[in-house]
């Protein structure tokens, strides 16, 4: 399935490092499926989003997702693809970029054609072929018309979806240059969530978080000193502060720290999929890796 990785350090701006991918040698890395793409999101000095990714159709390619990144920010957004829909194409790739907010997405929603019908005008926010950013566009979209409130925007846009779309997973992170949301629905795929104190559990100890399934890796030696809340796909390290957000549950992570969660989908999807209604290529990019 879909990586997903989130940080938060707000209102410090902070110096991280990231791996994306393995190194091309490596074993562990061999079992698996290779991934499709990767994508690392942050905010300048000035709030504007910045976005380094790749679909990994070459070997080339796959060499960018090997190279440490290293960025100044107070929100960052990584995330690796395993492709459902859409091809091997810069515009299909994650993080994506509307109304200067970045947005990625783990899981699979259906009927595209309804989406676009509901998107109406804000159709031309699409630049690829993907559920995702066109869930985001509706995102986008219904954000507006809540007068710029993005927990609103993601409420109202997942009810609908909920209630109108053929749903196998809809676990979101969205970031602004100060404020991070995280929405997991239903209970297909995990999210889990980290308010990590400055220093970490022991109170001395920089960030250094890396995914059990060896894809995402990152590292914050000023996060020693601040506080972040760190949201992924699994548990990153054995911190016993990580737990996992409960289905329907939506994450907010405000400017200076404050992390408030709310039920805002108390139901499952009315048209659920299972990985048998899956295509065979959007049911492998679903499973565990």
């Amino acid at each position: 399935m879909c990586r997903l990785f989130g940080l938060s350090a707000a209102p410090q701006r902070v110096h991280a490092t990231f791996w994306l991918l393995e190194a091309p040698d490596s074993l562990a890395a061999q079992s698996r499926r290779e991934p499709d793409g990767t994508g690392l999101g942050i905010f300048d000095s000035d709030g504007k989003p910045h976005v380094s990714k790749q679909p990994l159709a070459a070997y080339e390619d796959k060499k960018f997702a090997y190279e440490a990144k290293q960025y100044e920010s107070a929100t960052f957004l990584a995330h690796i693809r395993y492709a459902s829909t859409g091809g091997l194409e810069p515009a299909n790739t994650h993080p994506f970029v509307q109304h200067d907010r970045l947005f990625a997405h783990n899981g699979v929603i259906g009927d595209l054609p309804a989406v676009e019908q509901r998107l109406g005008d804000y159709r031309h926010l699409v630049e690829g072929d993907t559920d995702s950013e066109r869930f985001f566009a509706l995102v986008t979209k219904e954000t507006d018309a809540h007068h710029g409130d993005v927990g609103a925007g993601i409420t109202a846009a997942a009810r609908w979806a909920a209630d109108n779309l053929p749903i196998y997973a809809l676990n979101v992170i969205l970031t602004t240059p100060t404020e991070l949301w995280a929405l997991r629905y239903p209970d297909t795929h995990d999210l889990f969530v980290l308010q990590r104190s400055p220093g970490g559990p022991h109170g001395d100890r920089h960030l250094e978080h890396a995914s059990a399934a060896g894809r995402i890796r990152a590292r914050s030696g000023e996060l020693a000193r601040h506080r972040a809340a760190v949201v992924a796909s699994e548990r990153m390290d054995e911190d016993p502060g990580w737990h996992n957000l409960e289905p329907g549950q939506l994450l907010h992570v405000g400017p200076d720290q404050v992390v408030t969660r709310r039920t805002i989908l108390e139901h499952p999807p009315k048209h659920p999929l299972t990985l048998d209604d899956l295509g065979a290529h959007a049911a492998a990019s679903q499973q565990g890796r």
